[in-house]
């Protein structure tokens, strides 16, 4: 590895590079030129992204859920090059099953991966980026995160835990040069919905016309999605290496309406019970 490359060259830890957006983010930072670091469960699969940059790629096996593997690709990644100042928690996977449906395994298992899993990444990688007073940590997030679908439960609620945590992360690190994005994708032409979704075992019948017809709907959109995720991950490589990352960074036309949608139901609700909600609190007078 040439660690003699320019200081402007920033130093990426991205994980679930094995297809999707996580693929397609691995790319877009060698194609700018900057050093990575690229993980998957099964690395025999990123053997084109070493072939692009053999001398700024460096290859590591990484399941988020195994604590051991996640300290030593941090480890691996500072001992190679001395620092790392971008890290890329995009490893997840979805459950498609009711509340009700979903198994307790499936369920312990989506939060694993989709939350505790870049937990345990932020955590390991802070250390080093308070020592380098620089870093930006990006969190992968979804739609779902912003406002839920029927099946989606356990995994909404672990994107959403995963936002909810980042928020009191920035809070916490602006004083340390440390940034903090969340990218919102919409839907993309990725493998999510399609071999990535797993479907929860149990199935009742009464939850048919609303899990079931959801996921009707996701084998439908599946390779038709209008995200290009070699576009989003060019967006994301360029606001990040030009310090221009906004903290909330949705990406997709889909994900714009989302927000809107979900902002103004909450103005609404603002709106209706501000007298009830007021009705809670002391007087003035007492």
């Amino acid at each position: 590895m040439d660690s003699a490359l320019p200081s402007e060259s920033k130093v990426w830890l991205v994980t679930g590079c094995s297809g999707g957006l996580g693929n397609a983010i691995a790319r877009a930072v060698l194609a700018a030129g900057d050093r990575l670091v690229a993980t998957a469960r099964q690395p025999g699969s990123l053997a084109s992204l070493q072939a692009m940059a053999p001398d700024r790629c460096r290859i590591l096996t990484l399941d988020v859920t195994d604590a051991a593997q996640v300290t030593a690709a941090v480890a691996d990644t500072v001992a190679t090059w001395g620092r790392i100042d971008v890290l890329v928690n995009n490893a997840g996977a979805g459950l498609l099953g009711s509340v009700e449906d979903a198994g307790d395994a499936e369920v312990r298992r989506c939060l694993e991966v989709n939350f505790l899993g870049p937990l345990a990444l932020t955590r390991a990688v802070l250390p080093h980026m308070r020592r380098q007073r620089s870093g930006h940590i990006v969190q992968v997030t979804a739609a779902a995160a912003v406002g839920n679908y029927p099946g989606f439960g356990a995994y909404g609620a672990a994107k959403a835990a995963l936002e909810a945590l980042s928020e009191s992360l920035r809070a916490e690190t602006a004083g340390l040069g440390i940034r903090v994005t969340l990218v919102e994708p919409g839907p993309f032409r990725t493998g999510f919905v399609g071999r990535s979704l797993q479907r929860s075992a149990a199935q009742g019948a009464d939850y048919e016309r609303t899990v079931g017809r959801f996921g009707t709907v996701l084998a439908t959109l599946d390779g038709r999605q209008p995200g290009d995720p070699d576009r989003a991950a060019a967006t994301l490589v360029d606001l990040v290496r030009a310090g221009r990352a906004p903290f909330r960074l949705p990406l997709g036309r889909y994900m714009v309406k989302k927000l809107r949608d979900r902002a103004a139901d909450l103005t609404r609700t603002a709106d209706e019970w501000e007298s009830v909600a007021a009705g809670a609190d002391r007087s003035a007078t007492e």
